[in-house]
């Protein structure tokens, strides 16, 4: 794709975005710009969420820093001045609620005259389409058609990879629970339904563990008593740096390793759902 040809893109908040030339310097939220460098598309730089700090989180990271892509920081705290330096062509973002970007304030982008490019991870999208989503957006940019036979990080190796999980969950039929850390006395269990990734993990086969009745649309908070009592077999674990380890809190119960914020590619949910079958093979 000729860099000067003209780009348009219509994001999933339906706002349509367009440049005189095909963008080349992508600043991105970090899980949009892991996705893209697995997709072909290197960003220059990116910046993380308010759950983030000044170092990346190594659980986000992908292939970023084999990549030497600069991490900015949180975006709520951008530097503009730093941004505006970087002269990016496109700013890419993530929407849970089909309406705002998760992680910079629109406003930072109007006041550059940048596109924001807002795609949804949240669960109003299956899985499947928010890679095709993702996907298409690197198109967009200039990325390689994939070839679909193709080996690691191919559309054919995600199929083989939820093939794999799906005949392991067939086999075993163990007890899934998903859940992130919050101190020694508090703990958020996901509710399946409310994260494409789990609900696709449970259309592949997977037993996921409800937590059950009570507030939070995403999460069940409560302790780890409340986890316990659920008798998980497996437990997908918030890997991320602000979450907190089930070290000791659970016992006689197999762990692995859960990225709620996995890049949306199909390298890394090959990975992820070959970690899973593999932790429900023990």
């Amino acid at each position: 794709m000729s860099g000067t040809q003209a780009w348009g893109f219509t994001d999933d908040r339906g706002t349509e975005l367009g440049a005189a030339r095909v963008p080349r310097r992508v600043v991105a939220y970090v899980r949009a710009g892991a996705a893209l460098c697995d997709l072909g598309v290197t960003p220059v730089a990116v910046y993380g969420s308010g759950h983030d700090g000044e170092v990346l989180d190594p659980a986000k990271e992908g292939g970023l820093t084999a990549a030497a892509v600069t991490y900015l920081g949180p975006g709520r705290v951008l530097d503009e001045g730093l941004l505006r330096e970087l002269r990016p062509d496109v700013i890419v973002d993530v929407t849970y609620d089909g309406k705002s970007p998760y992680a910079l304030d629109e406003a930072v982008a109007e006041r550059l005259g940048v596109p924001l490019v807002a795609l949804s991870v949240g669960n109003e999208l299956s899985l499947p389409a928010i890679l095709d989503r993702f996907g298409a957006l690197a198109a967009s940019l200039g990325a390689a058609p994939v070839d679909g036979t193709a080996g690691g990080g191919s559309p054919a190796d995600l199929r083989a990879a939820e093939d794999e999980l799906r005949a392991v969950a067939a086999r075993t039929g163990l007890g899934v629970l998903a859940l992130s850390g919050a101190g020694p006395d508090q703990v958020h269990l996901a509710r399946p339904l409310a994260w494409p990734e789990l609900a696709r993990l449970a259309e592949l086969g997977v037993r996921l563990v409800d937590p059950g009745p009570g507030p939070g649309a995403n999460w069940l908070t409560g302790d780890w008593g409340r986890a316990a009592e659920l008798r998980p077999d497996l437990v997908l674990f918030d890997s991320r740096a602000h979450a907190t380890a089930p070290d000791g809190a659970l016992s006689g119960v197999r762990f692995t390793p859960w990225n709620p914020e996995t890049p949306p590619s199909p390298a890394a949910y090959a990975r992820f759902f070959r970690a899973v079958a593999g932790a429900l093979t023990g």
